[in-house]
């Protein structure tokens, strides 16, 4: 009898030790919680990736060309950098550079680049220039000069557009390859000739030869002008699908939508002096339109 209980015992515990070492994998004897290890798991959240774009950049590079440097906006024929949209320190046109940085550190945290008559075949050096600046955030506004030619066949060609604009951005990265890029569209300048042709002003004005592609003529509703205003609109929307596709391949870049070209302006946002230039209300406008796209989450 003792035998048989030996032998029986022995059975059980080779049983017990196969079923726990395959069938029963993990389980320990006397050890309820060491059968269920998962039970006692929890898992750990992965961590969100850090956004690219900083709603808050802390410093800021303008450039550009004369919309940037404010022309017309404070006297004629004068650059007017303090009320420019971009980094302006006039609180009544809250710039783009006051909203982010606040007026104590506009003087020392930005920078305005822009030149007065500058056409896109600039803009490479214009980044270079930013570049050496280690700005968080640059702003471009670029363009209208090419389309604002004596004539229209005088517009920087599409291809020469591009080529300039992918080496201006390539500039940047070389020398800040972090900075943030909002690249604001070219102005619709056919909308700039059916608000300023209602002006007598304006026509005087224009007389003097002020973007003669869109604005010579500007009385005349013949089918060769419309012709000449429609090539420069196409011309414009051509710029502004460049720039919307070249800023879409750099992570860090931020196209404006198309909401420069979108605005519908009137004549209090015109320099009275030239009709063309934005005034002072049209830079507190483009400061708007621009900190918007920039602080969208």
């Amino acid at each position: 009898m003792r035998g048989r209980r030996r032998f029986r015992t022995a059975v059980a515990a080779a049983t017990a030790a196969l079923l726990c070492g395959g069938v029963l994998s993990g389980c320990t004897a006397g050890d309820p919680e060491a059968a269920a290890p998962s039970a006692r798991t929890t898992a750990r959240p992965t961590p969100s990736p850090t956004p690219l774009w900083d709603v808050s950049p802390a410093s800021v590079a303008a450039v550009g060309d004369s919309v940037t440097r404010a022309f017309d906006a404070c006297s004629v024929l004068s650059d007017c950098p303090e009320v420019s949209w971009a980094t302006g320190t006039d609180t009544t046109v809250n710039s783009l550079a006051l909203r982010l940085l606040g007026p104590a550190r506009v003087a020392t945290h930005s920078w305005n680049l822009a030149r007065t008559g500058a056409r896109m075949a600039e803009l490479p050096e214009q980044m270079a220039g930013a570049a050496a600046e280690k700005p968080e955030l640059v702003t471009v506004m670029m363009g209208a000069n090419d389309a604002c030619r004596p004539t229209p066949d005088l517009m920087t060609p599409v291809a020469e557009f591009r080529a300039s604009f992918e080496k201006a951005l390539a500039r940047l990265r070389a020398g800040a390859p972090k900075a943030q890029v909002y690249v604001a569209s070219v102005p619709d300048l056919k909308h700039l000739w059916s608000t300023g042709r209602v002006s007598p002003m304006g026509l005087q004005v224009w007389k003097l030869g002020i973007c003669g592609a869109m604005l010579a003529d500007a009385e005349d509703l013949g089918p060769a002008a419309e012709r000449r205003r429609a090539a420069v609109r196409d011309r414009v929307v051509a710029y502004n699908g460049v720039l919307r596709e070249v800023c879409a391949k750099d992570a860090r870049c931020r196209y404006d939508g198309g909401a420069v070209f979108g605005f519908r302006f009137d004549g209090g946002q015109l320099s009275p002096w030239d009709w063309f230039h934005p005034s002072r209300d049209g830079q507190a406008r483009l400061a708007e339109l621009a900190y918007r796209r920039i602080t969208k989450e």
